[in-house]
């Protein structure tokens, strides 16, 4: 890894092997239609009592999203997606936890910024017109995620030449964006998009070469599987039976080179990083 650390706004998490350890970054949907947890939190009371459980349950990062990103997804207007997500960061923004924002609209990312928080998410890879202006005088960490197409067409005919190599490149191309802004390393990671325009086997390579994938950029790997449909498609199981598949998926992230999994379920995938790094430590210590 080129860089020394990821810097998330007010924090900043080390990034040597030896100091380093997988991050858990917690899903709080304030919506009313995502595909795994759709209107579960959708009032402000609801939303801060399951954030107070991701504490709770040891969460490092939490991902507050207002607008649905699943498969053939309308897009949400601003001015809605600003009334569900503004009131929770600043009702958050003081819990001693690093509080990201998943928006791809420049607008969003202007006043959650001033709102203080500490991470912008773009599905979009901060494509939209404005969106690098928008960042690129923040302190915030920024994750550049690859997605083919829009949530609306991306699931009818993902295609590519080569998937791990047309994603790095893509990554790449959106990091060297940045750095010509003059956009430090230390605040960028990179999420190559699991379900977003991918069918599962693009998945799976796309998971299995994390590490050259993190290797070739320089850049920390944040990793989504996440109750998502590969996770289905390989268990046969419903979105509400997937936690198992999930956390498997966790650990296979992690253990080929990401650095943060965003999760929904908190307390299981914390639970099992634990065993899994205990394991590794010990390894280390033996080498």
């Amino acid at each position: 890894m080129s860089t020394k650390h990821l810097q998330f706004g007010r924090y900043r998490f080390p990034l040597s092997a030896e100091s380093s350890r997988p991050l858990v970054m917690g899903i709080l949907n304030v919506t009313p239609d995502s595909f795994s947890d759709g209107g579960q939190f959708h009032c402000l009371d609801l939303a801060l009592s399951h954030a107070e459980q991701m504490i709770a349950d040891g969460v490092d990062i939490i991902d507050i999203g207002g607008e649905s990103s699943r498969p053939g997804a309308a897009p949400l207007p601003l001015d809605e997606e600003l009334r569900r997500v503004m009131p929770l960061i600043y009702a958050l923004r003081d819990c001693g936890k690093p509080l990201s924002v998943d928006t791809y609209k420049p607008e969003v990312m202007r006043e959650a910024i001033a709102a203080g928080v500490d991470m912008i998410n773009d599905i979009n890879g901060f494509r939209a017109e404005g969106a690098l202006r928008a960042v690129n005088e923040s302190e915030c960490a920024l994750c550049i995620m690859h997605m083919q197409h829009n949530p609306v067409t991306m699931q009818l005919h993902p295609e590519y030449a080569d998937v791990v190599a047309d994603v790095t490149r893509f990554l790449g191309e959106r990091v060297a964006a940045f750095e010509a802004v003059g956009v430090e390393r230390e605040r960028l990671c990179i999420d190559p998009g699991f379900g977003f325009g991918k069918t599962v086997d693009h998945n799976l390579m796309l998971l299995k070469d994390l590490r050259h994938i993190s290797g070739e950029i320089g850049l920390p790997i944040l990793a989504g599987l996440s109750r998502k449909s590969t996770i289905g498609a390989i268990t046969g199981k419903p979105v509400e039976q997937r936690m198992a598949g999930s956390i498997a998926a966790a650990l296979s992230a992690v253990a080929h080179g990401a650095f943060i999994v965003r999760v929904h379920d908190v307390a299981e995938t914390v639970d099992a990083l634990k065993v899994w790094q205990a394991v590794e430590t010990l390894k280390k210590d033996n080498t």
